[in-house]
């Protein structure tokens, strides 16, 4: 069967014939490869990318906002070197549950000025 009867082909390979077939079979191999090499690590090898798509179902608004929350939560943190309790108070604030972090919670928690430390806790009598 000839590629010439192929309508979804486009125009170039149809009047190419075999060498038209074969420079587009290559593409259509060689494609996926550079666009796997071009992207970053695989989110299964990124644990902060993972965190934050399970977080967001994978919706691309919700995880950008998240990543960019990130990004000045940490460089924050870097430059006012925040007390430890406070730090401490607003991971326990933001985690969603036991792995995941919300990220946008955490950098208006660790910005927020009006925080005080919690008190002492009293021990527990058993």
């Amino acid at each position: 069967m000839s590629v010439a009867k192929f309508a979804c082909l486009p125009n170039v390979v149809r009047l190419a014939g075999r060498a038209g077939a074969l420079t587009l079979g290559l593409l259509l191999i060689i494609a996926p490869v550079t666009r796997a090499e071009a992207r970053s690590s695989a989110p299964l090898y990124d644990p902060v990318a993972l965190n934050i798509g399970l977080s967001c179902q994978w919706e691309w608004k919700c995880m950008s906002g998240q990543h960019r929350a990130m990004e000045k939560a940490l460089e924050y943190v870097r430059k006012h070197e925040p007390p430890p309790w406070r730090l401490h108070l607003c991971n326990r604030n933001a985690s969603r549950n036991r792995g995941r972090v919300d990220w946008i919670g955490f950098n208006h928690c660790v910005r927020n000025g009006s925080l005080r430390p919690a008190p002492p806790q009293k021990p527990r009598r058993r």
